[in-house]
């Protein structure tokens, strides 16, 4: 019996971890219980395993290198994630969700579904600048739910997109769980968000094609806005020109600055561009000279800022011009200067958003400390090879591998949130990922959009509890229409969630077989037939020792000459100055012994007669 537990601790201590996260003890002492009572165990059955324990006391000494080393404390890459909470926070609290969902509500009102748009193009945005799911689902949550109560949205609708446009945060750069991922991985965090970005971007528009489908069958579940709610008028025609003359400035901008600036050319001249409309906009709103629609005014004013913070933080780390903590760092500088412009920027809000800044790094730190505890001992009783013999033994090979591992996460994702599940259960899949030959910044984005459930699943999806904490439980009144609106159960937010959560499933089968979404991030690919390689006119070199080569690469026929004076034959000694030649000395006689210095010949003895007995005296 304990031979048999011995040569099976690994899948024995990766059991007894999820029976502790099950009965709700924290994650990070969970894991760090865990492993140091295994490696207790272990050291004490390691005689008993057959050489599969390679554990002693003074692998201990370990640890404090671990939580110093690069993985932990002295991890740059993880600097990013209380840079980009930070920012997070401030721009939460500076009102930009609040004027965003007004203006794109606003625009989008109009159609049937707009308010749903709204909230979906909104969530995409903060997912940008914020990179909170908290931040963004709260923010909406108060903002936009109460306007689609009020004007007959279907309730399951309305939580099921407010919360399924919260999760964008989980994979639209700058997310924290891509830092996460790639620190996990040992990939480039610039990377990650390369092949994340267009993967991101597609679950965007499956969304919204969602709320097209749904309000076709069914159009009474999200009426439009009606005409007296659309307190900006009309202007389409108005910011289609706006538009238009925008994108006329920047390809102006990019002629003239295409001989001097080169490949930058083309952003720079876009910069340009959007710098005149903001400007003129903000001009024409100022002095009252209605040159342009109340409603393009309002649509460029606010929408301008955070695509400029979206382009600070994300547009320069694709360009290489930062890394991506540089870019968390500037995007916080730009939270603030947002959050100052509009009149929001007070100790309060900078107090609130250190104390959850603080409470985040914390939280992360201490899980990834427990995980490096728990990982010391989960290697040193071959589990990573036990894994790793699992996972690649499954059937179908790299897509079975696939399938496999995304269900097991789908099912943990139920029970553990993204950082649990990227902390604990990636490290054990990236080496089989690995050695299957799969690409892991394809696997890390596959796990990230994966991920996005654990926000979403019913009972214990995050997401729904923060919806849940804002939407309305009891019978209130409405402010504008005076009229008494219904509070939302939680079954009704239950129910909403699970057509975005079969999207997201949708989204990884869809991720698996066009893997090219994720892929783009090397850039194209180059034809190998295509390269031509030319080298510069050299010097023929002859080898060390031969006569030098002509031109046409044949020896001199003049016997080894040099072909011109001053060319050294490198077939002969080299000569080191003018010094006379020494006579040549005389060959020695091999045939006689030796001589040594100059002392005088001592005289032959004679010769022994050998005839005669030898004499002792």
């Amino acid at each position: 019996m304990i031979e048999f537990i011995a040569q099976n601790m690994a899948p024995i201590m990766f059991a007894s971890l999820v029976i502790f996260l099950l009965i709700g003890y924290p994650v990070a002492f969970s894991l760090a219980a865990n492993g140091l009572m295994f490696f207790f165990i272990g050291v004490v059955l390691s005689p008993y395993s057959g050489g599969s324990i390679n554990l002693a006391w003074p692998l201990l000494h370990a640890l404090p290198d671990n939580f110093y080393g690069t993985r932990v404390m002295s991890n740059d890459t993880l600097l990013a994630i209380p840079f980009f909470t930070f920012m997070g926070i401030v721009l939460e609290r500076s009102g930009m969700a609040e004027d965003l969902l007004d203006t794109i509500g606003q625009l989008f009102g109009p159609i049937r579904g707009g308010l749903a748009y709204a909230v979906i193009f909104v969530g995409a945005l903060l997912a940008a600048t914020t990179g909170v799911v908290a931040a963004s689902v709260i923010a909406m949550g108060l903002i936009s739910l109460p306007i689609m109560l009020r004007y007959g949205y279907d309730r399951r609708v309305a939580s099921g997109v407010i919360a399924a446009s919260g999760t964008l945060a989980q994979i639209i750069p700058p997310s924290l769980v891509l830092i996460v991922l790639a620190d996990q991985l040992g990939r480039s965090v610039g990377d990650m968000y390369a092949g994340a970005l267009i993967p991101g971007l597609v679950l965007t528009g499956i969304y919204m094609l969602y709320i097209l489908i749904m309000s076709i069958v069914r159009p009474n579940s999200m009426p439009a806005l009606p005409l007296e709610a659309r307190t900006l008028g009309h202007g389409v025609i108005s910011l289609l020109v706006a538009v238009v003359v925008t994108g006329a400035i920047s390809y102006a901008a990019y002629r003239y600055l295409a001989p001097t600036h080169g490949d930058n050319a083309d952003i720079l001249g876009f910069a340009v561009g959007v710098i005149i409309i903001y400007v003129v906009a903000i001009l024409d709103q100022r002095l009252r000279i209605n040159m342009m629609s109340k409603l393009a005014q309002q649509v460029v004013i606010v929408l301008i800022p955070p695509l400029a913070l979206i382009f600070l933080v994300l547009g320069t780390i694709f360009l290489g011009i930062a890394t991506p903590t540089e870019g968390g760092a500037m995007g916080a500088v730009g939270a603030l200067i947002m959050a100052a412009m509009k009149g929001r920027l007070t100790m309060d809000v900078i107090n609130q958003a250190l104390a959850s800044t603080t409470r985040l790094s914390a939280f992360v730190l201490f899980i990834l400390i427990g995980a490096r505890v728990f990982s010391l001992t989960f290697y040193g009783v071959n589990g990573h090879i036990w894994v790793e013999h699992l996972l690649i033994s499954l059937p179908g090979g790299e897509t079975g591998f696939l399938i496999g591992v995304n269900i097991l996460v789908f099912v943990l994702a139920f029970f553990l949130d993204f950082f649990e599940l990227a902390f604990i259960i990636v490290p054990l899949l990236a080496p089989a990922a690995d050695k299957l030959g799969i690409d892991l910044i394809w696997f890390g984005v596959l796990l990230g959009v994966n991920m996005q459930t654990s926000f979403m699943h019913p009972p214990f999806g995050f997401a729904l509890f923060y919806l849940r904490s804002v939407a309305a439980r009891v019978p209130y009144l409405d402010r504008i229409t005076g009229k008494q609106i219904a509070p939302i159960s939680t079954g009704q937010i239950y129910w909403g969630a699970v057509p975005f959560v079969l999207i997201q499933v949708i989204m990884i089968g869809l991720t698996i077989a066009f893997p090219q979404m994720v892929m783009r991030y090397k850039g194209a690919a180059v034809e190998p037939s295509t390269i031509d390689l030319r080298l510069p006119d050299m010097p023929s070199l002859s080898p060390l020792g031969t006569p030098p080569a002509n031109n046409n690469g044949a020896a001199p026929s003049n016997g080894g000459a040099p072909a011109a004076p001053g060319t050294p034959d490198l077939s002969q000694p080299p000569s080191f100055g003018d010094a006379p030649a020494k006579p040549a000395a005389p060959a020695p006689d091999l045939s006689q012994p030796p001589s040594f210095g100059d002392a005088p010949a001592k005289p032959t003895a004679p010769a022994p007669d050998l005839s005669q007995p030898p004499k002792f005296n």
